[in-house]
């Protein structure tokens, strides 16, 4: 189930037009979700918000509850009260300069799909970033426009641990973001990771550095094809054309239509898209280093049979290699698998999980991912699983979700997403198969709600 915050935040990077599948740190979202240190990469990581996973997703421990509301377009706030033997909690606020009027928010209202979307992420088709004269906002001969920020705040309790985020567009292109954690049990009190990102559709590339152990580091991603900012080369050619005869407000309105007719002609919607990516970082005080490197081959929309993802990460300084493939085997079935070996050890592990949505009796002509409402309207998905629109006539379609996972070990997870009239929960445990005293750990209880 997805932080109420994350949630927000990625409604943030779809308003700003930032696509977060165009980076070396979400190669492998779809079956791990977040890089590990076993996966081959480097603690610089840890800046990414959580991500939804077909096998490491998490299995919640003890019951938590969690109270959220968007009480303004540009004010979120979240309190969090758990239970684990010892009574914790948290509160979160978030504000953002870009407004989100039409986000919709409360539980009562939204499909289940959008706090808990899919795991397998569907890669959609490079777009070009948006012309910098977008950005421009005029007004007596003077340039007024700002750029686009995001903060954010949350404080644990009783621990008194701070987690803080700034994060701001500078350009269609480039964003800057800074996060940080003070906490007393940390060395020096704290720590700090500042990334500066671009993302020019063909190839991204993030520069980083974090308080821990003065660590650098810098890391891209390359995708082969054709080059989507061609296109647009085009279309603005068209538009400037337009411009001439036309007003600035049509030449503006018909750039989109020209960015895909320019797009379309002469060529064909590619069905596959294969990237490669690195990864540098080294210690200025340890005087340590690593790197990583990694491959990935998705299917596009237009492919016409299933979608599928494979993808193979490797870290030569460790000696990790890790490979994986996902497969969305039908509407409401979702697998993936994962092989690990150290080439220095020749310790290996497998992995195999499955995510499995269930419809409810009034909505099993359904199709997943995409909610028919009383006018027949039809909701489709954006890139990562999120839903594009939500409305309280499509909450009704999708009774819940199963993920379970297995390894070599015996270790089984389960979670079971639902929810129960206003109320979004989940509940799951961590099984071992090879017996034992502790056979049942990690048994749990989330529920959201939000307003």
């Amino acid at each position: 189930m997805m932080d109420f915050m994350d949630y927000v935040q990625n409604a943030f990077y779809e308003a700003s037009h930032w696509n977060r599948n165009n980076s070396y740190g979400t190669l492998t979202a779809t079956s791990q979700g977040k890089f590990t240190q076993s996966s081959s990469v480097s603690p610089v990581q840890s800046s990414l918000t959580s991500i939804p996973a077909l096998l490491d997703f998490p299995t919640p421990l003890g019951i938590r509850l969690h109270i959220s509301s968007l009480s303004t377009p540009h004010f979120a706030s979240s309190y969090t009260l758990a239970s684990t033997g010892l009574l914790t909690g948290s509160l979160s606020y978030l504000y953002t300069s870009l407004p989100l009027p039409s986000l919709p928010t409360a539980t009562r209202s939204l499909s289940l799909p959008a706090f808990t979307p899919t795991s397998y992420r569907q890669l959609l088709p490079l777009r070009p970033p948006d012309p910098p004269w977008w950005w421009e906002i005029w007004h007596a001969g003077r340039r007024i426009d700002t750029r686009d920020a995001l903060l954010y705040g949350r404080l644990y309790l009783p621990n008194s641990t701070l987690e803080a985020l700034y994060l701001r567009r500078l350009s269609p292109t480039s964003q800057v973001k800074v996060s940080a954690v003070s906490d007393s049990r940390l060395p020096n009190g704290g720590s700090m990771l500042a990334l500066l990102a671009q993302d020019k559709g063909k190839w991204s590339a993030e520069y980083m550095y974090s308080t821990d152990s003065a660590l650098l580091g810098v890391r891209g991603l390359y995708n082969f094809g054709p080059d989507p900012r061609d296109a647009e080369e085009g279309a603005v050619s068209l538009a400037v054309e337009e411009l001439a005869s036309s007003s600035p407000s049509d030449a503006i309105a018909s750039l989109a239509e020209n960015v895909k007719k320019t797009a379309t002609k002469d060529s064909v919607e590619p069905v596959s898209r294969f990237s490669a990516g690195a990864e540098v970082y080294y210690g200025l005080l340890n005087k340590s280093g690593g790197m990583s490197t990694g491959v990935r081959f998705a299917t596009l929309p237009a492919h016409t049979g299933f979608p599928y993802t494979m993808t193979v990460t490797l870290n030569p300084l460790m000696g990790n290699l890790s490979s994986s493939y996902s497969v969305r085997a039908g509407d409401l079935l979702s697998l993936s698998s994962r092989f690990d070996f150290n080439v220095y050890s020749y310790e290996s592990g497998v992995v195999m999980g499955m995510e499995l949505w269930k419809l409810r009796e009034n909505g099993a002509g359904d199709e997943f991912g995409a909610e028919r409402v009383g006018d027949g309207k039809t909701l489709g998905r954006s890139e990562g699983g999120l839903l594009k629109e939500n409305t309280a006539e499509g909450i009704g379609g999708i009774a819940g979700c199963l993920k379970a996972r297995i390894d070599q070990r015996g270790s089984l997870g389960l979670l079971w997403e639902g929810r129960v009239k206003e109320l979004v929960y989940n509940c799951g445990a961590s099984i071992d198969l090879r017996g034992g005293k502790d056979m049942i750990s990690g048994v749990g209880l989330e529920v959201q709600y939000s307003s």
